[in-house]
C-alpha cells in the first residue's frame, strides 16, 4: 500500500508515536509520503529520522504570503504552471459559496497546490485531529483521494474542540475510521458528535524492545530516586509532584527527585524549589535525548508523573512516559486523568489518585518509599500491561489490518467498510 500520512509539523523530536507508526509501516514493506504544514527550526532531530530517510519522503505546504497582493500574484503563477488536470482543481478551491472564508483567503488553493502530484494513495492518514478538516477539504475538491483515517491524542479533542465548538462536525460526516488512542478520548469523541461506529481505539505504543525491564531494589542507607519525564507544561502536574516531594522531605524522607524535560513552566518550578529550600534534592535537568532518558529511567525507583487537566481545558491522551516507566519496570504513581487508568491499575502496577491532591500524592509517594519491598512486583505488573496493550508492534499489526480493511473497502465495488469489532478481529 502507499499511505499518505498528513501532520501540522514533521520532524518533531517529541512525536516518537507517530516515529513509530511511521517506520513500523516501512517495515513492513508499505510506501510512505509524509506531507507536514511546517517544518520546525532548532530542534534536534530524531536518529530515526534519518536511519529512514524520512526527510526524502516529505513535503512541505507552500506558505500563504500576508500580502494581499503577494497572496494573488503568487496563486496566479501556481495556477498557470500547473497542467488541465491540477487546474481544475486547484480552480474548485476558489469555490467561495462551498468554502468561503477558506476560499477567499486563498488558504485552501495554497493547500491544495501544496499537495499537488504527492498522490496516489491508498489511505490517508491526518495524525491529529486538528489537520483533518483540511485533508478531508482536499478530498472533496479532488487533490487528493482515498479513505480518510484520523487519530486524535489529547490536546485536539479538549483544548482545541474546546475553542473552536464544532470545528470536527464535517470531519466527522466524512471521515472514514477515527482513532482516538484511549476509551476516554472515544467518548469524548462521540459527545463532539462522532458515530460510535466509525471509532476504533488504538493506542500510542513503545518499543518494548528499547526498555529493558528490571526489578527496583534500593541498597542499605540508598536515598528513594524519583524521576518524571514530560514537557514542563500545566498538564503534566509537574508543581504538584514538587508539592508532595516537599512536605515528604520535611518529614524526613530520604529522597532524590529528577525531572527531565523542558517547557514554558521551567522559571517557576525553579522559583518553587527554590521557595521550598530543596534544591539539594530536586534537579530540573532539561531536555535529554532518548538514549539518556532510558539512563534515567535505569536508574530510577519510582516514577510520579500527576498529570491533571490544564486551566484551559487541556487533557493528555495516555503518556507515552508512563509507559516506558513501566515498561523498564518502574512501579508508577500517577492520576486519574484522561485514559491514564486505562494503563495504570490502581495498586497492581502503581497508585493513582485524584487530579491536583498533593495529600494523596504525597501519602501513595511515602508508602512506596516505606515499602520497597512492593517495588518488584509492581515492576512486574507494569512491564505485563505494556507488552499486552501498548507495544508498538502489535498495535502497527492493528493499524495494518485497519489500512487494508478501508482500502479493500475503496476499491471493492459495493463492499462497506469494515466495522471496528471485524478491524479487531
Amino acid at each position: 500500500m502507499r499511505i499518505g500520512y498528513f501532520l501540522s509539523g514533521f520532524p518533531l523530536f517529541s512525536e516518537t508515536f507517530v516515529l513509530n507508526q511511521l517506520t513500523g509501516m516501512l517495515d513492513r514493506g508499505h510506501e510512505i509520503h509524509i506531507h507536514a504544514q511546517a517544518r520546525p527550526q532548532d530542534q534536534p532531530v530524531h536518529p530515526q529520522v534519518e536511519t529512514y530517510g524520512l526527510l526524502a519522503r516529505t513535503t512541505w505546504a507552500i506558505p500563504v504570503p500576508r500580502s494581499r497582493l503577494r497572496r494573488a500574484r503568487t496563486a496566479v503563477r501556481l495556477l498557470a504552471s500547473a497542467h488541465a488536470g491540477q487546474r481544475r482543481v486547484l480552480l474548485r478551491a476558489l469555490d467561495v459559496r462551498r468554502y468561503g472564508r477558506e476560499a477567499t483567503s486563498l488558504q485552501l488553493f495554497y493547500d491544495a497546490a501544496g499537495v499537488s502530484g504527492i498522490g496516489p494513495f491508498d489511505v490517508l492518514h491526518c495524525q491529529f485531529g486538528v489537520v483533518g478538516p483540511m485533508v478531508a477539504r482536499l478530498r472533496d475538491i479532488g487533490a487528493l483521494a482515498g479513505p480518510l483515517v484520523v487519530s486524535f491524542r489529547g490536546w485536539d479533542a479538549t483544548l482545541y474542540a474546546a475553542s473552536r465548538p464544532g470545528i470536527f462536525r464535517d470531519l466527522f460526516a466524512r471521515a472514514d475510521r477515527v482513532l482516538p488512542v484511549s476509551e476516554a478520548l472515544a467518548r469524548r469523541l462521540v459527545d463532539l458528535g462522532c458515530e460510535r461506529r466509525k471509532i476504533s481505539v488504538l493506542h500510542s505504543g513503545i518499543d518494548c524492545r528499547r526498555f529493558t525491564f528490571a526489578e527496583r531494589r534500593r541498597a542499605p542507607g540508598e536515598p528513594t530516586r524519583l524521576l518524571t519525564v514530560g514537557r514542563l507544561v500545566e498538564k503534566k502536574g509537574i508543581p504538584i509532584a514538587i508539592e508532595a516531594v516537599a512536605r515528604l522531605l520535611r518529614e524526613g524522607a530520604s529522597l532524590e527527585y529528577i525531572v527531565a524535560g523542558e517547557g514554558p513552566l521551567r522559571s517557576a518550578l525553579e522559583a518553587q524549589i527554590a521557595a521550598h529550600g530543596i534544591s539539594h534534592a530536586v534537579r530540573l535537568v532539561g531536555w535529554k535525548s532518548q538514549a539518556e532518558v532510558i539512563a534515567l529511567l535505569a536508574a530510577a525507583h519510582v516514577f510520579v508523573l500527576p498529570c491533571a487537566t490544564s486551566a484551559n481545558g487541556d487533557q493528555e491522551g495516555i503518556p507515552n512516559s508512563l509507559k516506558e516507566a513501566m515498561a523498564v519496570g518502574l512501579p508508577v504513581v500517577s492520576t486519574i486523568h484522561a485514559g491514564i487508568p486505562e494503563l495504570v491499575e490502581d495498586g497492581v502496577s502503581g497508585f493513582l489518585v485524584p487530579e491536583r491532591d498533593v495529600d494523596r500524592l504525597a501519602d501513595r509517594l511515602g508508602l512506596l518509599l516505606r515499602e520497597p519491598e512492593r517495588w518488584p512486583s509492581m515492576g512486574r505488573a507494569g512491564r505485563a500491561r505494556v507488552e499486552a496493550a501498548f507495544d508498538i508492534e502489535i498495535l502497527n499489526d492493528e493499524l495494518e489490518r485497519i489500512y487494508r480493511a478501508l482500502a479493500a473497502g475503496a476499491t471493492t465495488e459495493g463492499a462497506e467498510p469494515a466495522s471496528p469489532s471485524r478491524l479487531r478481529a
